[in-house]
């Protein structure tokens, strides 16, 4: 399978809320593609379907090859996925394969359960902690049209950025 091109912002697609999916038709090749561009060398844990210009509610996961060892559930596609409950809150650094050369302090929940869809449209249901859910609930912003840049904690790192791209 072949990597897709990552739109990246400010491109208007990347804002559109993802639809919902209620048909298994053409999910294995859009999670196959997802997967390619995932780990097409450009260092992400995550992508979700709009960063690729499809805008359906499937996201893909992999946190096995973090840079810090970290839990996980392996290499997860997740269709439909919602959070049905979160707590705690920590800070920690992002960055985002549609904002490139960004890394950003973003307030993220520690622990959160997600309920989700295989390709096939079985329900799932599972916990995540840690920098696992930390990149779960990111890839889910993406089907509701939220950028790491609206998640800033600390308006010094997107004006680091801006410096850097006009000098």
């Amino acid at each position: 399978m072949l990597a897709a091109p990552i739109l990246t912002f400010p491109d208007a697609r990347l804002r559109q809320v993802a639809a919902e999916i209620t048909q298994k038709q053409g999910l294995e090749k859009l999670r196959d593609c997802l997967i390619a561009t995932m780990q097409s060398g450009v260092g992400g844990v995550g992508i979700a379907a709009p960063q690729i210009g499809q805008l359906v509610r499937m996201v893909v996961v992999d946190c096995r090859g973090a840079r810090h060892p970290c839990a996980h559930h392996g290499l997860l596609c997740m269709v439909n996925p919602r959070i049905v409950t979160a707590s705690g809150h920590k800070l920690g650094r992002e960055g985002c394969l549609s904002v490139p050369d960004l890394v950003a302090t973003v307030s993220r929940n520690k622990n959160i359960s997600v309920c989700y869809q295989d390709v096939v449209l079985n329900t799932y249901q599972i916990e995540s902690s840690g920098f696992e859910a930390r990149v779960m609930q990111h890839e889910i912003d993406h089907l509701q049209g939220v950028l790491l840049i609206d998640r800033v904690t600390n308006v010094r790192d997107i004006v680091r950025r801006m410096a850097q791209h006009t000098a």
